[in-house]
């Protein structure tokens, strides 16, 4: 399908295509055409996007999607706390059904929210592919392993297998659109058994490697106690950062450590509103971009956050670290947009997504700079960073495809959705 967005104001990486009154045209999944001259092509659709801001899709790029069955559910409870008491206990009554449909009521949310791809850890992934696969978002899915036998051998672990099969069966399905990581869930969950292993063993099928590192200062204090490193260090003993990693949190790491992530290439997700709410702190994000790390936004799941909506994640990172450092500079609205876009796509091994650029995916937002909270827009990255909600969001395409638009879902029948998922989710607190 060829489609033009016409009088678009254009925020994209490069300068020379941002810009108000430009056209961009899209030729089935990649985007063809950017200038201020209208190509005298014939298009299937044209898109007049007069008010409207242009703009790369946005990636969640930390997120157990199927938790929006546990919104609300083990509230005002420290980290260890919320994990043992209430959410393993409930992930044990995890059914296909409920995995899949609490993916697909979190995929709605997210669309409706401009993200095209989320990088998701958790289990039952096959049935959060589904969703993803019905929805047409991007997902990068990787099923969590954990291990706390020492002598453990890795090839049976259960979690081990079930991640090989899914890779096998859904690794780079959907033209790409859905691609499979390894998980180490952290290394408090796991020995240096199960990290070599999986390190090994992600770098023999050539998949990325999700974790959780330094969340807590418990977590990180322990690990140096155990083994006389930093959780980095750590990882960097066991051959886990040989490999690329998507490493969320990152709240309690040293200078040391990010010199070691910049170094070997580890993408640090942060997630400020979980590690605010879960009382577990503030990433370093200042330090770790002046080190040179790769730095993208997550939400978390819902249970720790209560919304997936990157929007605002984007807004508190932005503003966050000035109130800690009492800074008004410390962070700028400029270095928020490439942790919203191009960044999570370079962490989930996307290198033809994540920019408003000719012959990169077509996976485009619009926003309305015409609501009571967007006008006047004096600078664009401002306006993003500080104004912009998420309920501004009226577009969202993935691949070429309008996934979201002025409130409809093209995709997803919302009300079933939404009905399924009460009906899951009452008999699983029943």
């Amino acid at each position: 399908m060829k489609i033009l967005f016409k009088n678009s104001t254009i925020m994209a990486l490069d300068p020379t295509v941002t810009g108000e009154g430009r056209h961009l045209a899209v030729d089935g999944d990649v985007i063809t055409y950017i200038g201020d001259k209208a190509p005298e092509d014939k298009f299937d659709r044209i898109i007049d996007c007069k008010g409207k801001l242009l703009t790369a899709g946005f990636y969640n790029a930390h997120c157990h999607s199927a938790m929006t069955l546990f919104r609300g559910y083990g509230e005002d409870l420290p980290l260890d706390r919320w994990l043992h008491e209430k959410i393993f206990p409930a992930e044990e009554r995890l059914t296909h059904e409920s995995v899949y449909i609490g993916s697909a009521l979190a995929i709605a949310e997210m669309i409706a929210a401009g993200t095209v791809s989320f990088t998701d850890m958790y289990e039952k992934c096959e049935d959060t592919a589904k969703a993803v696969i019905e929805s047409g978002i991007k997902a990068n899915l990787a099923r969590a392993v954990l291990s706390f036998d020492p002598t453990e051998n890795m090839a049976e672990n259960i979690r081990v297998k079930e991640a090989k099969a899914l890779a096998n069966e859904y690794h780079n399905a959907e033209n790409g659109r859905i691609k499979i990581d390894m998980s180490l869930h952290a290394e408090y969950t796991n020995t240096e058994n199960s990290a070599r292993y999986l390190g090994e063993l992600s770098r023999e099928m050539g998949l990325i490697i999700q974790l959780h590192m330094s969340e807590t200062e418990s977590e990180h204090l322990a690990c140096i106690e155990r083994h006389g490193v930093t959780p980095a260090g750590f990882f960097l003993k066991c051959g886990v950062f040989d490999v690329p990693v998507s490493a969320a949190h990152c709240v309690w790491v040293t200078d040391d450590d990010m010199k070691i992530m910049a170094d070997k290439g580890v993408t640090a997700v942060h997630n400020p509103t979980s590690n605010l709410k879960l009382g577990s702190g503030v990433m370093p994000l200042r330090r770790m971009l002046d080190n040179g790390v790769n730095v993208a936004l997550g939400t978390d799941g819902a249970s720790s956050n209560n919304m997936l909506d990157i929007v605002s994640e984007m807004r508190l990172a932005a503003i966050l670290h000035k109130g800690v450092s009492r800074r008004a500079d410390e962070t700028r609205a400029a270095e928020m947009y490439p942790l919203l876009t191009i960044n999570g796509a370079k962490s989930q091994g996307r290198y033809d997504c994540g920019e408003i650029a000719v012959g990169k995916k077509a996976d485009i937002v619009l926003i309305n700079m015409d609501s009571v909270s967007t006008i006047p827009s004096y600078d664009l990255n401002a306006s993003l960073a500080y104004s912009v909600k998420s309920s501004d969001v009226f577009m969202t395409m993935v691949d070429g495809n309008v996934l979201y638009e002025n409130g409809e879902y093209k995709t997803i029948d919302i009300e079933k959705v939404k009905h399924t998922f009460r009906k899951v989710q009452e008999h699983y607190f029943d």
